[in-house]
């Protein structure tokens, strides 16, 4: 079976197929990561918050989507995607750490450097592994569809590093709801806590520092930290 990296876009199934919407992805993924490695300061943080609003919608709707479908249309779909659902939830451990981190200290570049090798190993598991097994088994009509779900998903899903939170449904479903709104509000502020003006900025920050200590709250309820396997659980990987 051949890469999605080696197909062009009539091949995997027209502009509306998962597959293409997951190698568009995939591609802004590589020129932010090349972008991220050049910029330092203020310039670093912008993208590095750009990047999480791609990567974790695009994770979050794979999880919610297409990985419980292709558990159930892959013969290797069960340990394929629970490999990868391994990787998304180390990569959600290591953003939350690195945003504890001043962008220009040796610790950030740690976390980024071992951030950016996972990304890219996430990239070419599914490139290489997965994807060509559902493009075996599934009908054009099937990737459309997955495509168009998997878009809506994208589009209203968390933001932001929810390590505690499960990898698989019930748990990532229930949580959907309220760590988008709170992900999707923290982004507006803290785009207004990097506006010239110092008063917006310090409620803004301010306001931004009460939802996130809301989402932690709510990642540990019980609900959300149900469904997935005992392998990706935080407490179990590190145990």
């Amino acid at each position: 079976m051949d890469s999605l990296s080696n197909q062009t876009e009539q091949q995997l199934g027209g502009s509306m197929s998962v597959l293409v919407r997951q190698k568009r992805d995939h591609v802004e993924l590589d020129r932010l990561l090349h972008a991220i490695d050049a910029a330092s300061g203020s310039e670093r943080q912008e993208l590095l918050n750009e990047l999480c609003r791609l990567v974790f919608p695009h994770a979050f709707a794979e999880e919610s989507v297409l990985w419980p479908v292709l558990r159930r249309m892959v013969p290797d779909g069960e340990a394929l995607t629970l490999e990868i659902e391994r990787e998304h939830q180390e990569i959600n451990e290591l953003f939350t750490d690195l945003e504890q981190t001043d962008p220009d200290s040796d610790e950030h570049r740690r976390l980024w450097q071992r951030i950016v090798a996972l990304l890219r190993e996430d990239v070419r598991d599914e490139e290489d592994k997965l994807f060509p097994q559902l493009q075996a088994v599934a009908s054009p009509r099937t990737l459309i569809g997955l495509g168009l779900a998997w878009e809506v998903v994208r589009r209203t899903a968390p933001t932001r590093p929810h390590p505690v939170v499960a990898r698989r449904p019930p748990g990532n479903a229930v949580a959907a709801l309220p760590l988008t709104v709170i992900d999707r509000s923290r982004d507006r502020l803290d785009k207004l806590a990097r506006s010239g003006d110092s008063r917006v900025a310090t409620t803004s920050r301010r306001a931004s520092g009460v939802l996130a200590r809301a989402a932690g709250v709510i990642e540990h309820v019980p609900p959300m930290t149900r469904g997935e396997d005992p392998s990706t659980s935080r407490t179990n990987r590190h145990s």
